[in-house]
């Protein structure tokens, strides 16, 4: 008879991580900044019927990369569950914190089954508050784990270059403007720096959560035309609720 083949669970789990973190840097990369009316975030992602962002309750966003599937089952998961919070107890008691914890015990259950490979995804969940200290960015990698950010962070592609381009040029009171035109300077960094790539308004998916609005509902997909302005350089911040 033949021994089975032996694998520690700690080499299991390694090699379940490796292969998640694969799978995510193959996805294009998606900044979230703060800026001084909010939170914006920027994507490259030429498709405008598959989101990468997208709006969760009155003042929380959803953001993700790596396999659409995977991460899009995520959104609509969290959206029923802010949906049924919201009408059972109160508006209010809808926080991107409540959705990061459901977020972290899927991601964390998956990751740890041994039944099931572990999801190829990053997410990011991110609520605005009535000051730009009570703005929250969470950041939800493959295992399940949160991490509390501010400022900037970056997710797919090559995030750790991004990251630190970002964090080296980023400043909270940015106007929309600035703070959209250095996301996108981010997102064209190649890994040697280079930054020679070029992203037009039409590859680009952009959403923000804007703090002034007067509306309830604080998410607004910026319009091709409003973003092509804002990229232009020196450009001068147009309000978030323009229309196309």
């Amino acid at each position: 008879m033949s021994t089975p083949f032996y694998v520690s669970p700690q080499q299991a789990m390694a090699d379940r991580a490796e292969y998640a973190r694969k799978g995510i840097a193959r996805g294009r990369s998606l900044v979230v900044l703060q800026y001084a009316d909010g939170i914006v975030f920027v994507a490259e992602n030429p498709s405008r019927a598959l989101h990468k962002v997208s709006e969760i309750y009155d003042r929380i966003a959803f953001a993700a990369t790596g396999k659409y599937n995977e991460y899009e089952s995520l959104r609509i998961g969290g959206t029923r569950y802010a949906d049924l919070r919201g009408y059972t107890y109160d508006r209010e008691d809808v926080t991107a914190r409540g959705l990061a914890n459901l977020y972290a015990q899927t991601l964390g259950n998956i990751f740890s089954s041994a039944a099931e490979k572990p999801y190829e995804v990053e997410l990011l969940v991110a609520e605005v508050g009535e000051t730009p200290a009570d703005d929250e960015i969470y950041r939800l990698p493959h295992d399940g784990s949160i991490i509390d950010e501010h400022g900037s962070v970056a997710v797919g592609g090559n995030s750790d270059q991004i990251g630190s381009y970002l964090s080296q040029r980023h400043r909270d009171d940015m106007d929309l403007g600035e703070a959209l035109r250095l996301a996108v300077e981010s997102l064209t960094r190649d890994s040697n720096g280079g930054g020679e790539r070029e992203l037009t308004a039409d590859q680009l998916e952009v959403a923000v959560l804007d703090r002034t609005r007067p509306q309830q509902r604080k998410f607004k997909r910026l319009p091709s035309r409003q973003l092509a302005r804002l990229l232009e350089a020196g450009g001068e911040s147009a309000p978030a609720d323009e229309q196309e």
